[in-house]
């Protein structure tokens, strides 16, 4: 009766695993291995920071060049899903590379534009293969759904802006990603972090210029430096921190 005490007790004290943050996305969420090479930075690389890394982990697995659809095609999504477990958190955020060419012979990565269940057949370019393709939204509701499945909460995040001015504003366009971000979203009644908005209205204040010199890389406009990529992972904070349905707020600092 004693051991049985003892052994009920040690049970009793077992720590609970961690949940884990789980990031997927693009090149604009980790840039190359997420070290900052050609002082290009993601937002996912830097986003740990503001958690409390003994109550949570976080995994990033986006990767750079990947689009909603070559993500999945690419087999990086199921691995993921099966280690998803309830408890677990999921942030998407995709939409810069899904602007490309459904198929041709240099990336094929390309979705339908807009969240309808419209599809085309393709014999792929480059994988030499048949391939149903999806719009953007199809491939996005997949994610959230089967996450959603397994008792993870999901958060969609419409895509980084640009470093692109038009009419003195970083340039909107009213059908593009980060529309068909949020109907996703409302779709699939995940969380919404409009990501794209809170960065532009920041960048809004300082004009193209100023932007460039302090958030993007000489390289392009599209990538962000360290500065940057902090910048859009405290607006993702920001959009978490206001949503306030979802458990995730009570791990960050």
């Amino acid at each position: 009766m004693k051991y049985l005490l003892i052994i009920l007790a040690l049970f009793s004290f077992t720590p609970k695993p961690k949940p884990t943050l789980y990031l997927i996305g693009d090149s604009t969420v980790k840039a190359g291995q997420g070290k900052g090479e050609n002082d290009m930075w993601g937002w996912g690389s830097v986003i740990g920071q503001h958690f409390d890394s003994t109550k949570i982990n976080i995994e990033n697995h986006a990767i750079g060049g990947r689009s909603s659809r070559t993500f999945l095609t690419d087999g990086r999504w199921e691995p993921i899903l099966n280690k998803m477990k309830k408890g677990d958190f999921l942030i998407i955020q995709f939409g810069h590379n899904d602007d490309w060419a459904i198929n041709d012979t240099i990336r094929a990565r390309g979705s339908i534009k807009g969240v309808g269940l419209d599809s085309v057949e393709i014999d792929n370019l480059i994988t030499k293969k048949h391939e149903v393709v999806h719009s953007f939204g199809w491939y996005m509701s997949k994610y959230v759904n089967e996450a959603k499945a397994k008792g993870v909460d999901v958060f969609v995040c419409s895509q980084v802006p640009f470093n692109k001015f038009e009419n003195g504003k970083v340039k909107r366009q009213e059908e593009y990603y980060p529309k068909w971000a949020r109907q996703v979203s409302e779709n699939t009644k995940a969380h919404f972090i409009n990501l794209n908005e809170l960065s532009a209205t920041f960048y809004d204040k300082l004009g193209f210029d100023e932007t460039k010199k302090q958030y993007f890389t000489p390289k392009d406009n599209v990538h962000t430096n360290l500065a940057g990529a902090k910048l859009n992972a405290e607006n993702v904070v920001l959009g978490i921190e206001n949503t306030k349905k979802s458990k995730l707020r009570k791990y960050l600092k």
